[in-house]
């Protein structure tokens, strides 16, 4: 494998580091770059590069418990938050409730997804739908009832969000855009969505990462390892740069200038691909 064909791997891991929590969707981002630029098919195949964009994702998912070990632990009864109680306690069934929804779906159509949603057209399609979705997040959420804490969520919100993450099943829709939204509209505070949102996101793509792996494993090469341990690599250091970034941000500038930026990237593509 030659030079630059490894620097793709960090490019992308770049791509994936830096976008996968805010809510623009990184699985379009990269989709875009090498579907545009890159073209990293070419040498690894259709198979084996769309899983590579799936595996990387662990990279940002081990920043993710990296960064929130403590509330990791205390999903499993191994650390106690501050402020904790038997009747007020954010816990793995809370998780559970919210990954269901998402887990089964991409189960099911996960070939139809692998086969004909990894295209620089459908993400179009998701950017501009899921910035409307956000925009409406933003306007209409509900405030009255704003849940400041992951232990003031209901099962039953848990569920609700992971039925609204469904969407996100959508490439260029966002898991992020999709689930943070989702908690706004329910009345939870941006970063208490985006928190839940990044807990959710352990399960689901470690999960969605093994599946990929055993499906595609024929299409992989021992040549092929140094490019995904890049990749996975790169992809972890930029995500623990961007996530604390990312939520202190949120907080400050809420949903709308994310679904702008999605819109115009949109539009960009439009032109360059179809004008």
């Amino acid at each position: 494998m030659e030079f630059f064909d490894l620097m793709k791997a960090i490019i992308l891991g770049f791509v994936e580091g830096m976008t996968e929590f805010a809510p623009v969707s990184s699985t379009g981002h990269m989709i875009i770059v090498d579907d545009l630029w890159l073209n990293t098919k070419e040498f690894l195949g259709s198979g084996s590069a769309n899983t590579f964009k799936i595996v990387i994702q662990l990279g940002s998912i081990l920043a993710v418990v990296f960064v929130m070990w403590k509330r990791m632990l205390s999903l499993v009864g191994l650390y106690k938050i501050k402020g904790q109680t038997a009747s007020r306690k954010f816990n793995l069934g809370h998780v559970i409730a919210g990954i269901i929804p998402a887990g089964v779906l991409g189960v099911l159509f996960e070939d139809f997804i692998d086969e004909n949603l990894f295209s620089t057209n459908t993400v179009i399609i998701g950017l501009i739908i899921g910035a409307i979705w956000m925009i409406i997040a933003d306007r209409f959420g509900e405030r009255k009832t704003m849940i400041t804490s992951l232990d003031d969520i209901s099962y039953g919100k848990a569920f609700k969000i992971g039925l609204i993450q469904c969407l996100s099943l959508w490439p260029g829709f966002s898991r992020s855009g999709a689930t943070i939204s989702g908690g706004v509209m329910l009345g939870l505070d941006h970063k208490t969505a985006a928190d839940f949102t990044f807990i959710m996101a352990v399960p689901i793509m470690a999960g969605a990462s093994g599946l990929s792996l055993i499906k595609n494993w024929s299409d992989l090469e021992p040549s092929h390892t140094g490019f995904y341990i890049l990749g996975f690599i790169s992809a972890f250091v930029f995500a623990l740069i961007a996530i604390k970034f990312f939520l202190r941000l949120i907080s400050k500038v809420k949903l709308v200038p994310f679904a702008i930026y999605r819109i115009v990237l949109a539009v960009v593509l439009i032109v360059v691909l179809y004008l």
